[in-house]
């Protein structure tokens, strides 16, 4: 993200929780196994004379030594129709058919300040416990299975915050939720308590760790992936967006100083939002929100806004990028690309190839270079059709 080029969006507003005003709750008890040892890790930064870099993977089938199940009461996402009987089968099955592709650019900036990450099971729950589950009381929803985030990080000023984010969010969410299960707290409040305290405090620990200057910041858009949930944090103006069928969902809504309720809370503190070169908090930052720039607090907060989708048999992927890749392509155009690219992929893929969700990331990174995109630009896909199901359409 560079400070001097803003970008417009399109975006329609979704439901979303504004997690600064969510008060704080604490917890002993245990229902889930923390992955400190069997997590796959990847993070991808660049830097110097590094052009690019991409990764691959398949959730492995993570090994869980222990763990205490235990089923919430039966509750039902937002977006399912009481009365309807629910499925037999949480959407994802045991979470661990998932495969993900990644690539990221330096692009045509002199330096690379993105940075990106994929820690699949990072922690090990039941799908009762993770909320939201589609098939309360069946089996599956009471099978520990492996829960998967995905981050990615712009930078602003330099690229530590974004590598400090893609190296630590991960850990930091799963001792949160560790922190904030009450028996009793409703699930998505709990998800909400988990997010907004770890970005503030991954924003606190980059800040007392000194690993960067008070003008250096990112953006930070990051998704939880269970059995039957899509859990989103985004602080700032990277974007997620979900592909169900023939739609193109949209996930996240850029934090832009001049959206309406972003410019009243900056003016309502004393901040101003300039028209240079677009709007930007005094000038400056052409965002409202993001994980370090302490240099205009209390103007630009490190707070989420959360959003929850609930998995369907119709998901086709997950796409997280930076403003590199939304700055020349919509919401639309990128998800129109990626259904194409993966049925067409999947028909053909044998399993020596590259990925479907790594064949989509690469190609949509050439069409973003193709279209002169002026930043860095990084790209996660993460596939969302079991390797079963693919088969039984060859």
């Amino acid at each position: 993200m560079e400070r001097t080029e803003p970008l417009e969006e399109d975006n329609e507003f979704l439901p979303r929780v504004d997690s600064d005003s969510l008060s704080s709750t604490s917890s002993t008890t245990t229902l889930f196994t923390l992955n400190s040892d069997d997590t796959n890790i990847i993070t991808t930064s660049s830097s110097g004379d590094i052009s690019a870099s991409s990764s691959s993977g398949e959730i492995p089938a993570i090994i869980i030594s222990e763990a205490v199940i235990a089923k919430l009461p039966t509750e039902l996402s937002f977006d399912v129709v009481p009365g309807l009987t629910p499925n037999l089968k949480c959407v994802g099955r045991n979470n661990k058919g998932v495969t993900w592709g990644s690539t990221s650019v330096i692009g045509r900036r002199r330096e690379m300040e993105d940075a990106v990450a994929a820690a699949s099971g990072f922690i090990s729950s039941t799908c009762d416990h993770v909320g939201g589950c589609t098939a309360p009381g069946s089996r599956c929803s009471g099978e520990v299975s492996p829960v998967h985030l995905f981050g990615v990080y712009d930078g602003h000023g330099g690229s530590q915050v974004a590598k400090y984010c893609a190296e630590k969010m991960h850990l930091v969410v799963a001792e949160e939720f560790y922190r904030e299960t009450v028996n009793g707290l409703e699930w998505q409040r709990r998800w909400e308590e988990t997010f907004s305290s770890s970005f503030k405090r991954v924003d606190s620990e980059a800040q007392t760790d000194a690993l960067a200057p008070e003008m250096v910041g990112s953006t930070a858009v990051v998704v939880v992936l269970s059995g039957c949930q899509i859990i989103i944090s985004n602080c700032g103006d990277s974007r997620a967006v979900l592909c169900r069928g023939t739609e193109t969902i949209p996930l996240t809504v850029d934090q832009k100083p001049d959206r309406e309720d972003e410019l009243m809370r900056i003016e309502g503190q004393g901040g101003k939002v300039i028209n240079w070169n677009g709007a930007r908090v005094f000038g400056v930052l052409a965002m409202s929100r993001a994980i370090g720039d302490w240099y205009l607090r209390p103007w630009i907060i490190p707070v989420p806004e959360i959003t929850f989708a609930t998995r369907s048999e119709e998901d086709e992927c997950l796409i997280l990028a930076s403003d590199g890749l939304w700055d020349v392509m919509s919401n639309q155009e990128v998800g129109e690309v990626a259904r194409r690219l993966l049925r067409r992929r999947r028909r053909l893929m044998a399993d020596d190839e590259v990925s479907a969700a790594q064949f989509v990331a690469d190609n949509l990174t050439e069409i973003a270079m193709g279209r002169n995109s002026s930043d860095n630009i990084s790209i996660i896909v993460v596939d969302l059709k079991l390797k079963r199901k693919r088969q039984q359409r060859l």
